[in-house]
C-alpha cells in the first residue's frame, strides 16, 4: 500500500507576510520533526507531491508557494526581491515556530535558503539546496562589469516590458502540458499533467494559464554584492548538501571554487538528470536526502 492510498492529500493554509496573503500545504504529522520543501522560480508547492509522500510518514512536511507564485499573493507593485523572499520564509519558520528547521530547496528557492541560514545559522538543523547558489561567478563577474546606472536602465526597460505583457494563454489544458512536457524532457507523462494541472488557473474564458507573475522574472539591479552573499554562505554552520544534476545548465560549486566557502557542505552530482533533479531521478534523490537529513 502507498503512502497516497494510507494519507490524505496536504492540506491548504495561509500566513501572512508584508501585508500579503501567502499559500503553503500541510502535509500533517505534526508531531514529527519539521521538513521544509522550497521551490523554485515559476514553479509551485505541489511540485514537492512525489518527495513529500516519500518522507511525510517520518517528517512533518510544509512546503510554501512563494510570493507570486502558485496560490500565493502577487505582490501589488511587481516587486519580487531576494530580500523580500527571505523575509516571507523567515515569518513562515517564525509564525509556525519550525526551528531548529530541516530545508530541502530547489532553484530559487535554494538561493533563498541559503541567504536565511547564513542570516539565522542557529535556526536551520540541515539544509539541502538543489542548484540553489544562483549564477556562476562567472556570470556574476559579466553582471558586475555593467555600471549602476547600465544595470538600473535595463531593469527599468525590463518592468516596462513586462507591465505590458499578459500571462500566455492556453487554449486547453493539453496544450499547457504539452509546454510543460518541453520544458522539461526528463518528466513522465504523469509527472508533467500532475505539475500542469497544479500549475495553472483557468481563465473566465475557458482558457489556461500559469499561476506565476510574469514580473518574478526580473532581477533587481540593486542585489547584494557577491562578496556580502559569499559571506552569507559562510556563515552557514549546519552541515548542507549541494545537489546537482550532470545535464544541467548550472555551474558545479566545487568545479567554479564556490565550495570554499561554505563550512560543512558537500556536493553530489546525479547522473541522468537537468536542472529539475528531484524530478529526473526521484529515486536515487530521496534515497541520497533521507541518508543525508536523518
Amino acid at each position: 500500500m502507498t503512502d497516497r492510498q494510507e494519507f490524505p492529500g496536504p492540506t491548504s493554509r495561509v500566513f501572512f507576510s508584508q501585508r500579503l496573503r501567502l499559500h503553503y500545504v500541510d502535509w500533517g504529522n505534526p508531531s514529527a520533526p519539521p521538513l521544509l520543501l522550497v521551490h523554485g522560480g515559476r514553479d509551485h508547492c505541489r511540485n514537492w507531491d512525489w518527495v513529500a509522500e516519500r518522507f511525510r510518514r517520518d517528517w512533518h512536511v510544509i512546503a510554501p508557494d512563494l510570493r507570486g507564485h502558485g496560490d500565493s499573493q502577487w505582490s501589488p507593485d511587481g516587486n519580487y526581491s531576494m530580500s523580500g523572499y527571505v523575509y516571507d520564509l523567515a515569518q513562515l519558520i517564525h509564525q509556525q515556530k519550525l526551528a531548529p528547521v530541516t530545508i530541502v530547496a530547489h532553484s530559487l528557492g535554494g538561493n533563498i535558503a541559503l541567504r536565511y541560514t547564513g542570516v539565522y545559522p542557529e535556526s536551520v538543523r540541515k539544509l539541502v539546496a538543489i542548484e540553489g547558489l544562483g549564477p556562476s561567478p562567472k556570470m556574476m563577474a559579466e553582471r558586475q562589469k555593467k555600471t549602476v546606472d547600465q544595470r538600473m536602465r535595463e531593469w527599468i526597460d525590463e518592468q516596462r516590458t513586462l507591465s505590458g505583457r499578459l500571462s500566455r494563454r492556453y487554449p486547453t489544458i493539453e496544450d499547457a502540458f504539452k509546454r510543460m512536457q518541453d520544458e522539461n524532457k526528463h518528466l513522465s507523462p504523469e509527472q508533467a499533467r500532475h505539475l500542469t494541472q497544479q500549475g495553472v488557473n483557468q481563465n473566465e474564458d475557458g482558457t489556461y494559464s500559469w499561476k506565476f507573475d510574469n514580473y518574478v522574472r526580473a532581477w533587481k539591479p540593486d542585489e547584494l554584492p557577491y562578496a556580502e552573499i559569499e559571506q552569507l554562505w559562510a556563515r552557514i554552520s549546519c552541515p548542507s548538501l549541494l545537489v546537482y544534476g550532470k545535464e544541467s545548465w548550472a555551474s558545479n560549486p566545487e568545479a567554479d571554487g564556490r565550495i570554499a566557502h561554505f563550512k560543512a557542505a558537500k556536493v553530489v552530482s546525479f547522473e541522468g538528470a537537468g536542472h529539475w533533479v528531484h524530478h529526473d531521478r526521484l529515486d536515487a534523490f530521496v534515497d541520497t536526502v533521507r541518508e543525508f537529513i536523518a
